[in-house]
């Protein structure tokens, strides 16, 4: 719903079993709104924020984000004629072949990426 947030809920009822907030450590904890795309990876939920060009790493269990991936670098594929728009929004995994693919709002191309340790 664009905020802090992210419920977890029963698959066969989806009555919602859990909720947490997002926070950044990095940041002195403060929530992190516009979570926007949601995908689980790894034991990770990744998620973007929106009109931010970074996916953040969470913690499915406290809602701490664990580090930051940035996808700046991508900004200039994007389409010129979006007019502000054109942001990122999109998240697939591929766990089978081990595959992250971003894209975004607008954008005419789909990136796979590799994740890498700073």
């Amino acid at each position: 719903d664009g905020s802090d947030k992210i419920w977890f809920r029963d698959p066969d009822t989806f009555e919602i079993v859990r909720e947490i907030s997002v926070t950044d450590p990095g940041n002195g904890n403060k929530a992190v709104r516009n979570l926007n795309e949601l995908e689980y990876v790894r034991g990770e939920i990744l998620s973007n924020v929106w009109f931010v060009d970074k996916v953040a790493r969470i913690d499915p269990q406290t809602g701490t984000v664990l580090g930051w991936i940035d996808l700046s670098g991508l900004h200039p594929f994007r389409s010129a004629t979006a007019r502000g728009e054109d942001v990122l929004n999109g998240i697939a995994y591929d766990a089978d072949r081990d595959r992250l693919w971003v894209t975004g709002k607008l954008w005419p191309s789909v990136f796979e990426i590799e994740v890498t340790r700073a």
